[in-house]
């Protein structure tokens, strides 16, 4: 058994879709990722007698775009582990008001002058 001494980690990958297929469409960092959360580990070739690892207290987390310029789709074997969530994009107004507020509130936290920060 194999794991963090103390407590959970989290395992997270980010650009989850981004290996590119191989010659029969299998993206083979994937199919390993799926192995480990379905199976809780993986078997260690380089022993003559195979044993299987298994991985502990670890928890996968993961990121990725939508599929396009480079990414691809992901198997539903994965997503399936997964709790989606998808977030539309923002449009400029709504990124500038939550940018000025975050620099203006830590600006006033640092005693800087707020009225610097102007979009």
């Amino acid at each position: 058994m194999f794991g963090p001494k103390t407590g959970k980690c989290i395992l997270f990958v980010d650009d989850l879709n981004m290996p590119s297929k191989e010659k029969y469409g299998a993206q083979p960092p994937i199919e390993l990722l799926r192995q480990f959360i379905d199976q809780g580990g993986w078997y260690e070739h380089k022993d003559k007698e195979k044993p299987f690892r298994n991985l502990v207290d670890i928890i996968p987390v993961a990121a990725m775009g939508p599929p396009g310029g480079g990414r691809t789709f992901v198997s539903a074997r994965l997503l399936r582990h997964f709790t989606l969530v998808s977030l539309t994009s923002f449009e400029d107004e709504t990124l500038t008001r939550i940018f000025n507020t975050i620099l203006h509130w830590y600006f006033a936290v640092g005693n800087f002058n707020a009225d610097i920060v102007k979009c």
